[in-house]
């Protein structure tokens, strides 16, 4: 699923690229909550400074995934057919670069067009996969790419995408999201699973119903799907480690105290050259600070006292 509250891609190397203001954040999806708990440096840079990062095949491939899926249920049950579905790879490729120009510089040295095609053969092997996992001609999902947003009491404002909602006739909720990656181990199933949970929470708090199940379907690899069923419990937890980790995110934004998290992710970044972890230096912070890290920190207090 592709996220909103994403940084603003540079377009390419003959076009301005478009920078935002930064801002103080207003609320949370998965990804940037994700983003806080793997490295908050990250978050800030991605949310406050909206510093651009450049589109990545792979991210791309993803997204090309994503709508031909989406699209393909335009399609009567009968129709949505794997030739179908491989045939909607290119007009889906084509409308991209319509929206987002800055597409045409993911492959810059390729005069004859082999790597774009080996990218867009990897695409549809991701395409063929989902037949092996899901029938599409006995699925009739009532939504696809869902916009979702609720307030919680607190006021904390949650949002997402959902890839797509399927409603059985006897009325149960299934949330599903598409993975282009390979399934993750054991060890990391929950965090991914946690982003399942933040949708299931929002559509409760949102629309009064605990959905029946949340399945991942992973494409990359040799196929997985992932499948969960949440009850009240699960997403009360969720509520309050959220409720809790945007304690934490204002009181960064209050302090610009937003540490770098050296991490498994950290060679895919963008932003290595803001980051202390590998000698680069973060841009100054842009929003006016309400107090100093140590502020209302007892253990900072006692620190400085032992200090004198």
């Amino acid at each position: 699923m592709q996220q909103t509250e994403t940084s603003t891609a540079p377009a390419a190397p003959d076009r301005p690229v478009a920078v935002r203001a930064a801002a103080a954040p207003t609320g949370l999806s998965p990804s940037r909550a994700g983003d806080f708990l793997t490295c908050p440096l990250l978050y800030r840079l991605r949310v406050i400074d909206r510093l651009p990062e450049p589109p990545s095949p792979a991210a791309t491939r993803g997204t090309l995934v994503h709508a031909v899926l989406e699209r393909l249920f335009d399609s009567p049950a009968a129709d949505r057919t794997p030739e179908r579905a491989l045939g909607l790879l290119r007009p889906q490729w084509e409308r991209l670069l319509g929206e987002r120009p800055e597409l045409a510089g993911l492959f810059p040295q390729d005069p004859d067009g082999a790597a774009l095609t080996r990218w867009l053969s990897d695409a549809e092997k991701l395409v063929a996969q989902w037949f092996r996992l899901e029938d599409p001609t006995r699925l009739h999902p009532v939504e696809r790419e869902l916009y979702v947003e609720t307030a919680l009491d607190s006021g904390l404002l949650l949002r997402g995408y959902i890839d797509r909602v399927d409603v059985a006739p006897t009325g149960e909720v299934r949330l599903v999201d598409y993975k282009t990656g390979r399934a993750p181990s054991r060890d990391f199933e929950g965090k991914a699973m946690f982003q399942m949970k933040f949708y299931a929470l929002v559509v409760w708090r949102w629309k009064g119903v605990i959905p029946r199940r949340l399945q991942l379907v992973y494409l990359g690899g040799g196929g997985d799907v992932v499948s969960y069923d949440p009850d009240e419990a699960d997403l009360l937890a969720v509520e309050r480690k959220l409720l809790a980790l945007w304690e934490r995110i204002g009181h960064a934004v209050a302090t610009g105290d937003f540490p770098a998290t050296r991490n498994r992710l950290c060679d895919w970044c963008d932003h290595r050259a803001s980051c202390p972890e590998f000698g680069g230096t973060p841009p100054p912070y842009p929003l006016p600070l309400a107090r100093t890290p140590d502020e209302d920190d007892p253990a900072g207090d006692q620190k400085s006292k032992e200090s004198q």
